[in-house]
Order: C-alpha cells, then sequence, then structure tokens
C-alpha cells in the first residue's frame, strides 16, 4: 500500500475543488455535513501528526512490541481532541462552502447512525478511538438482496467462535458489523488463523505482508493482531468507497487500484466469487445473529 504524502503549508487549497451549493439543506441533512466535514478534519489532523512524528521514531520510540499500531492509535485520539476543542477550522470551513451558512454548535453527532439493509441486516456505525463515524450505508439497493444465505462448515463455525471476543472488539474500534468482519474471515480464511494463500496472504483474514505493515501488525498469525489489522484495513476501503459494500469487498479482495481502474467491481471471476460468497455468509450470520 503506498504511503499518502501530505503537504501541510496552506489546508485551505484542500478545500478550493469544493464546489458550493446554495441548495437548502433539512436539519438532518446539516447534521450528516457536519459530521462529515468535522471527520476530514480530524483524519487531516490525524496525518500531519503522523509526518511530525516520523521526525521523533513515533510517540512511544521506534522499540518495543506493538509501537507502531499504539502511535496511530494515540495520533487518532489526539487529532480528535484537537478537533474538537481547537478546531484548524477547515471543518467549518467545509460546511460553509457547501451549504453557504456558518456551523452551528451541536450539529456534530446529531445525526442518526444506524443505516438497514434490504437484505435485513443492519449495518451500525460506531466510532472508533478517533470520534470518527465509518460511514457503512449500502448505497448499492441489490447488495445481497438476491444472494442466498451460505451455511459455513461446522468445523470453520467451530473456530471461528474462538475469536468472538476479538472480533468485537474489533467491531467496536472500527465501527463495522461483527458479521461483515465474521463473513470476511470465513470468505478468506474459513477462520484457519494459520491459513497462507498463493500470493502469501496470511491468516484469519489473509493480510498481505505490505498490508499489514501499514495497519502496525507485526505478526499476521497472531488472531489478535490479524483482526484488528484486517478490521481496520476494510474500514479505510469502506470509508473509501462511501459506505458501498460491494466496492469496498472488491477493493479488499482485488486492490482499490482495480476499483478505480474499472471504475466498479473489477470483472474478475474470483473478486466476484468473493463477493458473492461474503454477501452469502453475511446472510446467514445476520439471519442467525451469531
Amino acid at each position: 500500500m503506498e504511503e499518502l504524502k501530505l503537504k501541510t503549508i496552506n489546508t485551505e487549497k484542500h478545500l478550493q475543488g469544493i464546489t458550493s451549493a446554495n441548495g437548502r439543506y433539512d436539519a438532518k441533512q446539516k447534521a450528516k455535513i457536519a459530521n462529515a466535514a468535522k471527520e476530514f478534519e480530524s483524519l487531516l489532523t490525524a496525518m500531519m501528526l503522523k509526518e511530525m512524528n516520523k521526525t521523533t521514531g513515533g510517540m512511544l520510540g521506534e522499540e518495543g512490541y506493538g509501537n507502531d499500531m499504539f502511535d496511530t492509535i494515540f495520533e487518532q485520539k489526539i487529532a480528535s481532541q484537537m478537533s474538537k476543542s481547537k478546531s484548524l477550522g477547515i471543518a467549518k470551513a467545509i460546511y460553509k462552502k457547501v451549504t453557504g451558512e456558518e456551523m452551528e454548535p451541536g450539529l456534530i453527532n446529531s445525526v442518526d447512525t444506524s443505516v438497514k439493509e434490504n437484505s435485513g441486516s443492519t449495518i451500525e456505525i460506531k466510532n472508533d478511538p478517533a470520534g470518527k463515524n465509518i460511514s457503512a450505508e449500502i448505497k448499492n439497493d441489490s447488495a445481497g438482496k438476491n444472494i442466498s444465505a451460505l451455511q459455513p462448515s461446522n468445523v470453520s463455525l467451530s473456530r471461528l467462535g474462538k475469536f468472538d471476543e476479538l472480533i468485537e472488539k474489533a467491531s467496536q474500534e472500527f465501527g463495522i458489523d461483527k458479521n461483515v468482519i465474521k463473513s470476511i474471515i470465513m470468505a478468506e480464511s474459513a477462520a484457519n488463523h494459520k491459513a497462507v494463500s498463493g500470493a502469501k496472504a496470511k491468516g484469519l483474514m489473509q493480510l498481505l505482508d505490505s498490508t499489514a505493515a501499514d495497519m502496525g501488525v507485526r505478526n499476521s498469525f497472531d488472531p489478535a493482531q490479524n483482526i484488528y489489522g484486517g478490521t481496520k484495513y476494510f474500514a479505510n476501503m469502506l470509508r473509501q468507497y462511501n459506505g458501498d459494500l460491494k466496492l469496498a469487498l472488491a477493493a479488499y479482495n482485488a486492490g482499490p487500484q482495480n476499483v478505480e481502474k474499472y471504475n466498479g467491481v473489477p470483472p474478475f471471476n474470483e473478486t466476484k466469487n468473493y463477493i458473492t460468497k461474503v454477501l452469502g455468509y453475511l446472510n446467514h450470520f445476520s439471519e442467525n445473529d451469531l
């Protein structure tokens, strides 16, 4: 995964491409715009902190198991607090650019964040440690609707059950429905934490070494680290594709570069079958509320 470089000399220039809209927005729409603007400011602040910390070897130093992972968590938390207390003004500028109005106090987090999918399952949006909402709205109405529930084997279900606590923790951490995480694990490795693919992807959520490193995972065969890193990466994909579950799954399987190249789900049988499999498992877990 290629590292994103961000120049922060003039933060206002990142807003110049936003087209202003003079239309009227109701209270719910304004709340959504305010939340998105605040999320962007928090993300931008975290990225700036990460760049600054590179010169000092991180907040906790370069040595020590898991320091890079905790650095990321602390950076996100600090960024969130900075945005809440001493705002950079980016969120307000975005809000005014879009709505033509000043952002009123109390708009942030006033919007309902529970969105139901047509298949009957509920995709919950929770706050991660940075206080950022991950948009998990299923925008493709046909996503999973006509896919039959896929029953996992009893053996794989038995293995999966051992990781319930870790899955729940990752679900709370990154705001991803636990049934989505379970479905990805089943499709990727059948809950075998020692699995290795032909492409050298490893562990429960089949992380490539490069992806694992970007997500702060040092041992992909460790279930806790693998589920943490895999869920974090999927949350990034879901956020990148504005809550489109199919596109996020396609990016997880084939890489975001292929989703961009084909402007949608890549025409790969492997990727199409993968999406069908994950959605099939998701329908099963949602129906049985495991």
